[in-house]
């Protein structure tokens, strides 16, 4: 049981005991000061102002109450009602000794659906898509640990008019004897190449269309041609998965097209349910409750007056899909923040038909953009966009050179085998640690470095726990001892280790990355400090103090792990 849990429930007890409505709460939080102890309980003055009480001596008759014996060692109240909190470092052994890192939290389950990386499967995987893809596999991973059935979307661009435009093109290269995987062996030149065709040769742009009104018809000849080119599409965007180590699969692959034959009877359903209105020929849902500043509700086009439906038209589907058919708690989005407006819209929409009942949570979790050190989004230096598949060997080619300059003597295969997880780390550290809605500076020599809030630092911060185990000849695995704190930076590594399950249920709820990364930059911090000041395997130190230290020193390692891990980060034995 985490730290606040214990202390919210004692002293929760206290305020019901004293006649507190129930809804009030003892807002419990970590102190940002030591002198003002470890915890501090902050709901007596809430309390106090709704009830038109003194909040110190009601904050002193919440204290009284409170059974903390074998929690804390001293208690007080301080300023208007803050209730200071100094605990136990017995306690907080014993907590540590039934560690269960690792272990699923099984309390209030949700089936949670999410929505993350969706490119655009007419072009490779770009810089553009790697928030998305990035932040959206970490909190599938912390929605999992934390016990959740989680269902992940990847709501890939395989269908629309641009899709005739390419398999058209395809076609003619297959005419000319040239095999589908070679002629999309570099997905974006192919796009120029078909773009440039359609513009330029009019009998080529008529065929084009014409195959959009055959594959919207299901003709099978088109549809044959359509599949092999988003195989192969799937396939280039599956392998950056993979480097990337990103957990989707092909099996999590829903793409739009999976929902044409689901817009008709949806249009349907809206009609019938008079949530549509006809407007100049085409069909839209009004929605008063995105009203402009005039009073004019925001307008939603869910089928065009040529017939044609929208991306909207296909979100709305997804979303009853993921509904009805999924049975979802949680539909989480993680789509950047230029869509806002949309994803407004297509929450309100489908409230509004009943495609989702109440007590689902529909959750856009916006996010900014990757800058150059420019300002500007970050481009390759001739102003293009930079394809993933480039930024990862950069970053591996760039780890290696790093790697080799602090350890010459590695073999070729551990080098590569290191660099890899630390270009692939530095590249996702760098995005989760900022804050998920602000716009970051994308910078090169930072993200690769030993030193400070970094990838590396805490990959490097687990190994060199790992080098105390393997120079004392001891299984890191299968230690066990009892934790003796006596050090206050041992209280302060406790602490922090103890805080673990407490950040972890805060990023479920929040979706925010960089509190796990800040917390474990915090943790290999506090361990640094504790190795600095306790020596562990120094000769004069007692059995029972190398014992206990080492314990910390496991336990620090088995949450650095767990946090990478849930970032998506692999680390190693040796850097």
């Amino acid at each position: 049981m985490i730290i606040r849990s214990i202390l919210e429930n004692r002293l929760g007890a206290a305020m019901q005991s004293l006649g507190l409505p129930f809804e009030c709460s003892p807002i419990i939080k970590p102190s940002t000061n030591p002198k003002f102890g470890d915890y501090q309980a902050n709901g007596a003055m809430a309390a106090a102002k709704r009830l038109k009480k003194n909040p110190h001596e009601l904050a002193q008759k919440i204290l009284e109450r409170t059974d903390l014996v074998g929690i804390a060692c001293k208690t007080d109240v301080a300023g208007p009602g803050f209730i200071n909190i100094e605990l136990d470092p017995n306690f907080l052994a014993e907590l540590l000794s039934n560690d269960e890192t690792g272990t699923k939290n099984h309390q209030d389950v949700k089936r949670v659906v999410i929505d993350y990386s969706a490119p655009n499967l007419a072009k490779e995987m770009h810089v553009g898509h790697l928030r998305s893809t990035i932040i959206g596999d970490c909190i599938a991973r912390v929605l999992e640990y934390r016990g959740n059935s989680v269902i992940r979307q990847n709501h890939m661009g395989d269908w629309g008019t641009q899709f005739g435009m390419l398999v058209a093109e395809l076609e003619s290269h297959m005419i000319a004897g040239e095999q589908a995987e070679l002629a999309l062996s570099d997905l974006e030149t192919f796009y120029q190449k078909a773009k440039r065709h359609f513009d330029d040769d009019p009998e080529f742009a008529d065929h084009a269309r014409a195959i959009v009104v055959r594959l919207q018809s299901g003709d099978p000849q088109s549809r044959a041609l359509w599949k092999q080119f988003i195989d192969i599409s799937v396939a280039h965007n599956l392998e950056i998965y993979k480097q990337l180590n990103v957990s989707l699969t092909k099996e999590d692959v829903k793409p739009e097209s999976a929902y044409n034959d689901q817009l008709e009877p949806l249009l349907e359903e809206l009609v019938q349910m008079n949530v549509v209105q006809d407007d100049q020929g085409a069909k839209v849902i009004f929605i008063d409750e995105l009203a402009n500043k005039k009073g004019e509700p925001s307008v939603m086009i869910i089928r065009k007056s040529d017939g044609g439906f929208l991306y909207a038209t296909t979100d709305l589907a997804a979303l009853q899909y993921r509904s009805r058919e999924l049975k979802a708690d949680r539909i989480l989005y993680f789509i950047d923040a230029r869509q806002s407006l949309h994803m407004k819209q297509v929450f309100c929409a489908g409230r509004l038909a009943n495609l989702v009942p109440p007590n689902v949570s529909l959750e856009h979790h916006a996010f900014g953009t990757m800058m150059g050190k420019d300002g500007k989004p970050f481009k390759t230096r001739t102003g293009g966009t930079v394809k993933l598949a480039h930024l990862i060997d950069e970053a591996r080619e760039r780890a290696e050179q790093l790697v080799k300059s602090k350890n010459p003597n590695l073999s070729e295969r551990d080098l590569k085998d290191i660099a890899k997880k630390i270009a692939i780390g530095a590249i996702k550290y760098a995005d989760l640690s900022k804050t998920r809605t602000h716009d970051y500076i994308f910078d090169w020599d930072e993200m690769i470095s030993f030193e400070g809030n970094t990838a590396p630092y805490l990959q490097y911060a687990n190994t060199r726990i790992n080098s105390i185990f393997k120079r004392a000849n001891i299984d890191q695995e299968s230690h066990s001892a009892t934790i003796i704190i006596t050090e206050n930076t041992e209280k302060i590594l406790a602490l922090k280790l103890l805080q673990f399950e407490e950040i972890i249920e805060q990023v479920s709820l929040d979706c925010y990355p960089h509190v796990l990364c800040n917390y474990l930059y915090e943790l290999a911090s506090a361990f640094m400090g504790f190795y600095e000041k306790c020596p562990i395997l120094r000769q004069g130190i007692s059995k029972e103090k190398k014992d206990s230290r080492l314990e910390l020193a496991k336990l620090a390692a088995k949450k650095l792990s767990c946090g990478l891990d849930l970032l998506g980060i692999e680390v190693m034995p040796t850097m």
